[in-house]
């Protein structure tokens, strides 16, 4: 029989995987901020076409503006993170599911331990139990 456990991956901070996380987080932040211009030439556009609603899309444009530039305050704060961390640094990335064979006369306490893959340069280097 089979069980489902989740398994933590974690990173570990290179030259490499620095320079990488820097672009991803800087390309994020250029995506968010198009997306702001676009909604506000989305909300432009609607204002002249809607007058009956134009309150309401003009709110629910802000809100989602707001949001993109919540993401971008944070994304900045990651950058801000990334620039203090030393190389070496073990980062948690996300988590996953993994299958777990459980038989008869299988240590429970062995079975449910944490697990972690800890992988550097995308080559797993470690998976710790």
């Amino acid at each position: 029989m089979q069980i489902v456990q989740p398994v933590r991956i974690s990173h570990v901070l290179t030259e490499k995987s620095k320079k990488d996380l820097q672009n991803n987080f800087t390309q994020k932040k250029l995506r968010l901020e198009q997306e702001c211009e676009q909604l506000l030439f989305e909300q432009r556009k609607l204002e002249r076409n809607m007058s009956d609603h134009r309150i309401e899309v003009a709110n629910k444009i802000q809100k989602e503006i707001k949001n993109r530039k919540e993401q971008q305050h944070q994304l900045d704060f990651k950058l801000e993170q990334l620039s203090t961390l030393p190389l070496g640094s073990e980062l948690v990335e996300k988590e996953v599911d993994a299958l777990v064979e459980v038989s008869i006369g299988s240590k429970w306490s062995t079975l449910t331990k944490e697990m972690t893959i800890v992988i550097e340069d995308d080559v797993i280097i470690r998976i710790d139990r």
